[in-house]
């Protein structure tokens, strides 16, 4: 690898230092391999069990070293090592003056000032257990830098090509071109020399046909190509109505191995499709795949090999990736693979007859669903061992027990505190100003039982720790296990209901959370009766708005996870500033990712955050067992997730609405109604907005639509029009208030008081429930309605 020191006018090379690569793995290994990414060091894993194609891995190779040894789920044990080094370089020559390491320093004595260079070596084995073989290991470089701050006020943006050199600086303000220059290889970093060290700069790679196409445009199509550059950088002077860009993952070759790093790419580039996996190299070639004596091959067009774009064919260079072929190019996003952290090691490599998960009785088997979620929730078999354990002022914990991990480093262990279990979150030390803001809002909002309760702090040379409550398992674990679920009897409407009393609790008191998703929903391990609570956790982003003001500003960069933000933050529209109407929109979307058994609104991850910004949603899945119906849901989460945030409810205004309603509550409501509008005459204000759209509600005629024995005991009392909504209303009352004189038939018709009767007309009346509702909204500040909306005022 190569440090380059460029001129920042002109982007000229003034002296370049020769360093060994940023990642080198090893080109001996036959079995499936790993495409490591040089700018962080995720890696990607190819092939798998049921050859899936790319899926990433949830761990970096730092992270797994910084918790090295640990076992993930797969069987594969890590150890690991980690080696600092400071080079001292004389930045008017680039000549290295000394290497300032743990084993080793130099004294200096400078003429000139110095360029100081700090640099991590992790160095990281894989132990596959059930082959009982090396699976593969690899040395990854890691240069320190001060992260990039907006307010250092920089005034160019750095763009960068995937597969080669060519780097395009830009003005930040205005987009225009100020130089170009290619490097000769691909350029994972772009740092600036500052004061005596090295500070990160904003840099963006892109697909090499997207940014010569942005580079070397037409005269006609520049201003389309600068202002792309510019809404890149969320500089945009007006609002953009179309998104050019796509998030891929760019697969590349270097020397002996493959690597992979993500890219956007224009809407021109062709991409690889998803789980592109071709046979054995061994075996029987794929039909129109040529293999060169370098062991490279070519899919020629014969092969048909459609892309995103539909109705094209593409060629793709392939490469040997260990005894399969990988596609060279841009590949859609990857999913992650559902791998995590253990902590307990197979019994076959014990030394000692010590059992650290004793085995099951027969007498109480469990099963796989309990099994995943006791990984979680059980702690009585959890063995603390001497040497592994650290403890600091009041926590312990065991560096092995890793539960999970976050962005600039930050891990969660499991550990205890004052005799209970807990997580503990340890934070890198240049993020202490974070975590001094996440333990301020923890202390303030952790008396609710629906956000993470906090515990206490603590601090050593290295880290500082945060105690908080373990929970068991996250949302987005658990209901990928439908199984699981149902074993656990787990409520999806309680569970999001709880959710959003959390959140609601968060906003009373001015917080904003910003990064509200599946993962960051915790649920907490049953209590006595079996119950289980939904935790809001992660305040790592949270925000605190000062009183007096309703907004916050975005000047520290844009907060969340992608797929999950709203359109409004991604905007970042001159003179608008975000509310914690975010927190709502990304709800909605948690909403519909539980009534929906794990989809978004938004669709694929590949294009979900277009969509978001374009406003295009799908809301067309749903679990039949919600209420009976889906249309409840479907209103909430639409107006949950709308693209105006003013149109957004606010959390109070959520938790009123109908979707959280039993069937009890539902009930009464209709009986409350059909109490309120009976008296009424047909031209009244209440009983037109109930009537009208009310053949739609009604499927034209109601009576049609009930059973025989019920229509039959409607005829002998009164007349009822089976046009009018009042009238279907009013039925329902009156065999509810007379439900035990009802004939034994009519009774095993409808079904028992009160959830039986309510499915009975709901299920055939989908739309009775919010049509209802959204028409006595009139009535919202009578008393009799109190219960049901929330006062004006509070809307």
């Amino acid at each position: 690898m190569d440090l380059h020191a460029v001129s920042k006018q002109t982007g000229d090379i003034k002296w370049t230092l020769r360093e060994d690569p940023i990642i080198q793995v090893p080109v001996y290994l036959t079995e499936l391999g790993f495409l490591p990414d040089p700018n962080d060091g995720s890696l990607y894993v190819l092939g798998g069990k049921h050859k899936e194609g790319l899926m990433k891995l949830p761990f970096t190779i730092p992270e797994l070293v910084q918790s090295a040894p640990c076992r993930s789920s797969d069987g594969v044990l890590y150890t690991g090592k980690k080696h600092d080094a400071w080079f001292v370089v004389d930045p008017e020559t680039g000549e290295k003056q000394t290497s300032l390491t743990t084993s080793s320093s130099e004294s200096i004595c400078p003429n000139t000032p110095l360029l100081y260079i700090g640099r991590t070596e992790y160095m990281l084995t894989m132990f596959d257990t059930k082959t009982q073989e090396l699976r593969w290991n690899a040395t990854y470089n890691d240069y320190s830098a001060h992260p990039y701050d907006e307010k250092q006020d920089y005034k160019m943006a750095h763009l960068v090509s995937s597969g080669d050199g060519l780097v395009v600086t830009v003005d930040r303000e205005t987009g225009d071109v100020l130089w170009t220059q290619n490097y000769g290889s691909p350029v994972v970093g772009v740092y600036l020399y500052y004061e005596d060290s090295l500070r990160h700069a904003p840099h963006m790679s892109l697909a090499m046909e997207t940014l010569r196409f942005l580079t070397f445009s037409s005269a006609k199509d520049q201003a389309e190509a600068h202002s792309t550059l510019k809404w890149s950088y969320q500089f945009v002077k007006e609002q953009a109505t179309f998104v050019p860009f796509s998030p891929t993952l760019y697969v590349g070759k270097l020397d002996s191995h493959l690597y992979a790093s993500t890219s956007l790419v224009h809407r021109g580039v062709s991409l690889v499709p998803r789980g592109l996996m071709l046979g054995r190299i061994e075996g029987p070639v794929t039909a129109g795949v040529t293999v060169s004596h370098r062991g490279e091959c070519e899919i020629t067009p014969s092969t048909d090999v459609n892309t995103a774009h539909r109705g094209n064919s593409i060629t793709v260079v392939v490469v040997m990736c260990g005894f399969y072929l990988c596609a060279k190019g841009h590949h859609e996003l990857p999913p992650v693979a559902h791998t995590t952290m253990l902590r307990d090691f197979p019994a076959n490599l014990q030394s000692s007859g010590e059992v650290v998960i004793p085995p099951q009785s027969p007498a109480s088997p469990v099963s796989p669903a309990s099994s995943y979620y006791q990984r979680y929730v059980s702690h009585k078999h959890y063995i603390h061992k001497g040497n592994n354990e650290v403890l600091v002022g009041k926590i312990s914990f065991a560096p092995s027990e890793v539960l999970g991990h976050g962005t600039a480093g930050t891990f969660v262990f499991r550990g205890k505190f004052d005799g209970r279990h807990i997580a503990v979150k340890r934070i890198l030390p240049e993020c202490f100003e974070v975590a001094e803001r996440e333990v301020q809002l923890l202390r303030e909002s952790d008396t609710h039982p629906n956000v993470i309760r906090y515990f206490c702090t603590e601090r050593d040379r290295l880290f500082t720790y945060i105690a908080i409550e373990l929970g068991a398992a996250t949302l987005q674990q658990v209901w990928l296990h439908r199984s699981l679920v149902n074993e656990l009897n787990l409520s999806p409407i309680t569970l999001l209901e709880q959710t959003m009393c959390g959140l609601s609790h968060l906003h009373s008191l001015n917080i904003v959370h910003r990064d509200l998703k599946p993962r960051n929903i915790l649920l907490s391990g049953p209590n006595s009766l079996g119950q289980v609570r939904a935790l809001i956790s992660d305040f790592g982003l949270c925000k605190k708005i000062p009183d007096g003001q309703k907004s916050f500003s975005l000047r520290s960069g844009i907060p969340g996870t992608e797929g999950w933000i709203a359109p409004e933050v991604l905007r970042n529209t001159p003179g608008s500033k975000p509310t914690s109407a975010v927190d709502v929109f990304s709800a909605g979307c948690v909403f519909y990712y539980v009534v929906s058994r794990g989809q978004h609104p938004f669709g694929d991850a590949l294009r979900r955050q277009i969509n978001i910004l374009a406003g295009e949603y799908s809301l067309s899945d749903f679990m039949e067992d919600i209420h009976g119906e889906s249309s409840s849901a479907h209103d909430l989460i639409e107006q949950m997730i709308d693209a105006d945030a003013e149109s957004r409810p606010s959390t109070a205004c959520v938790l009123k609405h109908p979707f959280f309603w039993s069937p009890e509550k539902q009930l009464l409501f209709f009986q409350d109604v059909s109490d309120r509008i009976e008296k009424e005459p047909a031209d009244s204000p209440v009983v037109v907005r109930l009537e009208t759209a009310g053949r739609t509600v009604v499927r034209t005629n109601w009576r049609m639509h009930i059973s025989g024995p019920l229509q039959t005991d409607l005829r002998r009392f009164r007349t009822y029009k089976g046009n009018s909504v009042r009238d279907l209303l009013r039925a329902m009352r009156n065999k509810k208030h007379h439900y035990h004189e009802l004939p034994l038939d009519v009774r095993e018709t409808l079904g028992e008081l009160p959830e039986g009767f309510v499915i009975y007309f709901t299920s055939r009346f989908p739309r009775l429930l919010m049509h209802t509702h959204t028409a006595l909204h009139i009535c919202a500040h009578e008393r009799l309605f109190l219960p049901y909306y929330l006062p004006p005022k509070a809307n």
